[in-house]
């Protein structure tokens, strides 16, 4: 097909922190050098930040480096951390409050800001374009576009108004492509074109496999008596302590708000284990429950994060690109962070395609100067001092592993002259079914816990029904005669959104995908044990529209 295209100096995919932040970057080396550069930012979201989700706990220093009068320019940070409370969570009703002298300095956040990551990213969003860049939400780039030599060329913005059966609707627009001189992919975690080029360009070599954690969040506002404005809450322990690993966060924002959430490392190996029934009994605790009493739940949403840090970081740059963010897995686990990290592999990506511009270096060349500027960084050096910490919860559990780390993190400030790997992958984690015996969770009070089906309901998720099926299965009868007869078919549970079921369809099972309800976390493309589902951009706009997650 003959298509419309487009032309600038750089195609940003993402407009996530990372992304926006390139940009931002960029228009100041164009504005300090004199010479116009052409950016461009895509965004599957109906709005910029439509589909962030975060904690979020920030460190500022970062926001500092790419505009140092944020105050003046109204960043949306507005509620400095007070203090931290670090609990051990030893039963359904037990729990211990962690002195700070115990808890791994990395876990301390003096000095940083209680933020919406949404909201910051609508603030960089409005900077970038006050500046010059083109920022187009509401499309997804379905594919990557390739020069004749391999190198990466561009994108393909997929097509609006094709149907179920793959033929053109009325109103039906085909995809532009947009050409540029460089492509920097920072979809968020698992982006599923950089999922491709990892694989294409064999940028993860010689690397463990990344890890992932499903994270949750519920915004809630608490009544006056309950709200304590700064005060940052996380925990280990129950109700991951029978073979699943992960901790919960709870936060207070300004004007009444609280977010509560919980990481469920996706390393589990129960089939039964259900993440978003773990998540509502963990709201259950009396700790949590002291902090939500007589609230209201406003939000919900469910995200995968990437958390292999530098043992699972892959070669950033690929030709004709960079890769950013937590598409690459900046994220520093040990902080339970990515946002501060992603924005400065922005600014570094920023600075070595700006150097390449000015310098008239032939677009879809291989930037591996990108590595030798990122390892001079303190991105990586945070990196590497919290390398460690997310294997050693793995391999040692969470009252080992956290001792390990109290150890490496205030001892040796994170260079343990030790480095541990995990190199087998999450899906690959996955025991049969009758290697455990089934986990009955208790039904939903309407107040406190809740079901899939109402938590999506206020995602605001939407997708056109009549187009193809986003979630892409490699083999449709693997459901059924694998993944249901081993492992009583676990994406049924590991989905937080209720998209996969099995149905009795003539006395047999049926595996239904309901694409409709999905929240875009990427969970069944990471944790399927048969690694059968692929997740590709639906139609641009689709997915939750979350207000200020």
């Amino acid at each position: 097909m003959e298509r419309e295209f487009m032309e600038f100096d750089v195609v940003i995919v993402g407009a996530g922190p990372a992304g926006l932040a390139t940009a931002c970057r960029l228009m100041q080396i164009s504005r300090d050098s004199g010479k116009e550069l052409t950016v461009c930012v895509v965004e599957k979201g109906s709005e910029v930040g439509a589909h962030i989700l975060s904690g979020a706990v920030f460190e500022p220093k970062v926001l500092t480096e790419l505009f140092p009068d944020w105050q003046e320019r109204g960043a949306p940070l507005h509620t400095p951390v007070s203090h931290d409370e670090i609990y051990l969570f030893k039963s359904e009703t037990d729990s211990k409050l962690m002195p700070e002298s115990l808890t791994p300095r990395s876990m301390h956040n003096q000095g940083n800001y209680i933020i919406s990551v949404g909201n910051l990213c609508r603030w960089l969003a409005e900077q970038a374009e006050e500046m010059g860049v083109e920022i187009f939400p509401g499309f997804a780039a379905s594919e990557m576009l390739y020069h004749e030599d391999g190198s990466v060329k561009g994108i393909l913005i997929g097509d609006m108004g094709i149907g179920a059966d793959g033929q053109p609707k009325d109103g039906h627009m085909p995809g532009m492509e947009l050409h540029a001189k460089y492509t920097v992919l920072s979809e968020g975690c698992r982006g599923h074109l950089g999922k491709q080029l990892i694989e294409q360009f064999h940028l993860d070599n010689g690397k463990s496999p990344q890890h992932y954690g499903l994270g949750f969040k519920e915004l809630w506002t608490v009544p006056d008596e309950l709200h304590q404005p700064g005060k940052v809450v996380h925990s280990g322990g129950w109700p991951l302590n029978q073979g699943a690993s992960g901790g919960g966060f709870l936060y207070h924002l300004e004007n009444n708000q609280v977010v509560v959430g919980l990481i469920v490392d996706l390393n589990y190996s129960n089939p039964h284990l259900s993440p978003f029934d773990e998540f509502q009994r963990f709201k259950t605790h009396p700790v949590i429950v002291a902090n939500l009493a007589g609230g209201e739940r406003v939000t919900y949403g469910a995200r995968a994060i990437a958390k292999g840090g530098l043992n699972s970081l892959p070669k950033m740059s690929f030709p004709g690109g960079l890769m950013i963010g937590c598409d690459a897995g900046t994220l520093n686990f040990a902080k339970i962070k990515g946002t501060h990290t992603a924005i400065k592999s922005g600014m570094l990506a920023a600075d070595t395609l700006g150097e390449a511009l000015m310098a008239g270096v032939e677009g879809g060349k291989d930037l591996n100067c990108f590595q030798d500027r990122f390892e001079q960084s303190w991105l990586h050096e945070e990196l590497y001092r919290s390398r460690n910490f997310g294997p050693a919860m793995h391999k040692f559990g969470t009252l080992l592993g956290g001792a390990f780390n109290y150890v490496d993190q205030n001892w040796f400030g994170g260079k343990f002259p030790v480095t541990l790997r995990d190199d087998k992958p999450d899906y690959a984690q996955m025991a049969a079914a009758s290697d455990y015996p089934r986990i009955e969770y208790p039904k939903p009070d309407g107040k406190l816990t809740f079901d899939k089906l109402s938590s999506v309901y206020l995602s605001n998720t939407y997708h056109e029904e009549d187009q193809p099926c986003h979630l892409k299965l490699t083999d449709a009868n693997i459901p059924v005669q694998v993944n249901l007869a081993k492992y009583d078919e676990p994406a049924q549970r590991y989905c937080p959104a209720g998209v996969y079921e099995i149905v009795e369809d003539e006395g047999q099972p049926k595996f239904v995908i309901n694409s409709q309800n999905c929240i875009h976390c990427k969970t069944c493309d990471i944790k399927d044990p048969s690694q059968n589902i692929t997740w590709v951009t639906p139609e641009g706009g689709g997915g939750p529209n979350y207000p200020n997650m």
